[in-house]
């Protein structure tokens, strides 16, 4: 029992040391020395602390007090993150300096994206200078015309200074705050910008060489790579802050939307590229599918990116289309498809640059800061164009020696069809020869027979110009005749009793009867009813006839006996002679057991009919077989 009292005593103790040491930890914040012999220094850890303002209305004069400045806690990792974009972030850290410096010195802030960056110098209880910075701020209100954001140093005095900074971004922001005298800050901006003009240098002649390809061969693949590395090369730009100093300098609201421009652009011609260059369509329709609908998933994330903004934070989401397009490469390449081997080399550095950056996105400590890791991605950016450029030299000269087989497959054919064209045209020529002989015997007959059937020709001639007057004169009694038939065919309708079917020869359908009556009506001239004009056009009904001057057209069966029928003409025209025929006698129900039409019908056409015929009775006397064509015209009188 007292030996487990023991136990608890000493835990006790050791937990009450380790708090009295995490307190002196917290209470003791290192100061960065302002040290001419160190150029530089990365201000890390216990010497910056940072605290987290959620409710973004604390000022300045809020952290002065002690109760909001015992708030602040050392940052566990080398450089701390912004991670809340909701929240205002404030840190804390504290420079020693020294009159006796010969160097200027400044403040840099690495990260490009942070949006407001508000520094304030203070002595422990006053402040003594304050400065504003970030991308939300024209850039010409920058002290130096560098892409980091800097601040000069006051470096008069030996004295220690206390430095807090209120930082707000629209993203995930890392803050990485470094002390560097000017000198040396002059020399690293210079080998800085070297290394963009070398890098911004090689994609404009990648793009450049690739552009060439398109126009010398119009494959869409060298289009999509020109493209691809366009859209790299704006990304890195807008993340190295060498857009906004450069291309929209007066528009910092640009910087919101830029970077998440460039990565929409570059994922969606980095798959187009992937689609073309590998064949995906032919070698693995699975994967082209698959890409052509992470395609259109992505551009769905950008369009909702502009109607909420947080969604351009995420750019974990680019692992999506980096892994498909990177797994459809080692596919077609276990396929057997060779050029697709540097592709694939090419996105393993890519893919490694971006597990790079997410490891710096999470924070994680193990990893160290340095050149090395800030710019991993645009070292692999280049090792991935240099590699994709021999992938696609790779695929010509691929493409180049298919071709060479097949012109060395064409010239075997070639030679091989050479050989069959010389054995059959020797065929051919013993065959034409033997043929040859064989015409020339018949071409002595077909001579002789050509001399007998020219006289048999000449008799025949003189046969067929008898045959011809012989036509002419048949042609002519044929006409008279046929005139003469109808003539007769006509007065024997005319002047006898004779039933539908006969009459129908005569008169078969619409277009033989209202010629009739064109020919009754029209038959001393046309006269215009309206205007009495003599000359006339062809109106749009059947023999109807338009009046050339006043227009006025008048249909063939207007102001006649048939004018507004329901019945078809030539039953009307039979009827009309039926009635003419038996002088009015016949019945209705007569007429309707003829014609096939209703009694009723029969008997108002009979009675309209008996009716003109009665009040034509006088002039019908003598009319013999043109009669009944007098009852046609309901105006005529007596």
């Amino acid at each position: 029992m007292k030996g487990n009292v023991g136990i608890g005593q000493r835990c006790c103790l050791l937990f009450s040391f380790l708090l009295l040491l995490c307190n002196f930890l917290q209470a003791a914040q290192v100061p960065v020395q302002v040290n001419d012999q160190r150029p530089q220094h990365i201000i890390s850890y216990g010497e910056i602390w940072q605290l987290e303002d959620a409710t973004g209305k604390l000022g300045i004069n809020d952290m002065l007090r002690p109760v909001h400045g015992e708030r602040f806690r050392p940052s566990t990792s080398f450089t701390p993150k912004a991670h809340n974009i909701n929240s205002w972030y404030w840190y804390k850290f504290k420079i020693r300096h020294h009159a006796d410096s010969k160097k200027n010195w400044i403040l840099e802030f690495f990260d490009q994206t942070i949006d407001d960056i508000q520094l304030y110098v203070t002595d422990g209880s006053s402040v003594l200078k304050s400065r504003r910075l970030g991308d939300s701020y024209r850039f010409t209100h920058r002290d130096y015309r560098h892409k980091n954001f800097t601040v000069e140093l006051p470096n008069e005095k030996t004295e220690e200074l206390t430095y807090y900074v209120r930082i707000k971004s629209s993203q995930s922001a890392s803050i990485i705050v470094v002390l560097r005298n000017v000198k040396w800050f002059v020399q690293y901006a210079l080998d800085e910008y070297l290394f963009f003009g070398l890098f911004y240098g090689m994609v404009i002649v990648f793009s450049l060489y690739n552009l060439m390809m398109y126009v010398a061969v119009r494959q869409r693949q060298y289009l999509y790579y020109v493209l691809y590395n366009l859209s790299i090369g704006f990304y890195e730009m807008t993340i190295d802050g060498v857009a906004f100093q450069y291309l929209w300098p007066d528009t910092p609201s640009l910087n919101q939307y830029s970077y998440g421009l460039a990565l929409y652009l570059t994922s969606v011609f980095a798959l187009l590229f992937t689609q073309n260059f590998l064949y995906l369509r032919s070698k693995a329709p699975r994967f082209h599918l698959a890409l052509t609908v992470i395609i259109v998933l992505r551009s769905a994330y950008f369009i909702a990116s502009f109607f909420y903004p947080v969604l351009f934070n995420a750019k974990f989401v680019e692992i999506v289309p980096l892994v498909a397009a990177f797994s459809a490469g080692v596919y077609v390449l276990q396929r057997g498809y060779n050029p697709a081997r540097f592709f694939v080399a090419g996105y393993s550095f890519l893919l490694a640059g971006f597990i790079i950056k997410i490891l710096i996105l999470l924070n994680v400590s193990w990893l160290p800061y340095g050149p090395l890791t800030h710019y991993s991605l645009s070292f692999c950016f280049v090792a991935e164009m240099i590699l994709v450029s021999f992938a696609i030299g790779d695929n010509i000269r691929h493409l180049r020696k298919k071709k060479d087989l097949a012109q060395k497959r064409v010239i075997e054919q070639l030679q091989v069809n050479e050989k069959l064209t010389n054995t059959l045209n020797k065929e051919l020529s013993s065959l034409v020869e033997q043929r040859t002989g064989e015409i020339v015997a018949q071409a002595e007959i077909i001579k002789s027979q050509n001399a007998t059937l020219s006289d048999m020709n000449s008799r025949l001639l003189e046969q067929a110009e008898e045959i011809s007057r012989m036509n002419v004169l048949l042609e002519k009694d044929n006409q008279e005749l046929q005139q003469n038939i109808e003539k007769v065919s006509r007065a024997r309708v005319m002047s006898q009793d004779v039933d539908f079917e006969e009459f129908s020869k005569i008169y078969p359908d619409r277009d033989t009867c209202f010629k009739y009556l064109a020919e009754l009506k029209w038959a001393n001239g046309y006269e215009c009813r309206r205007c009495h004009h003599t000359h006339y056009l062809s109106g749009q009904l059947p023999h109807s006839r338009r009046c050339s001057k006043c227009r006025y057209e008048e249909s063939v069966i207007a102001h006649t006996i048939f004018q507004n029928s329901r019945i078809p003409i030539n039953k009307a025209f039979y009827m009309l002679f039926l009635v003419y025929t038996s002088k009015g006698k016949i019945s209705s129900h007569k007429l309707s057991e003829i014609l096939s039409i209703r009694q009723s019908t029969c008997w108002s056409y009979g009675s309209k009919m008996k009716k003109i015929m009665e009040s034509k009775k006088r002039s019908l006397k003598n009319a013999g077989d043109k009669g009944w064509s007098k009852l046609v015209f309901e105006e005529m009188s007596d």
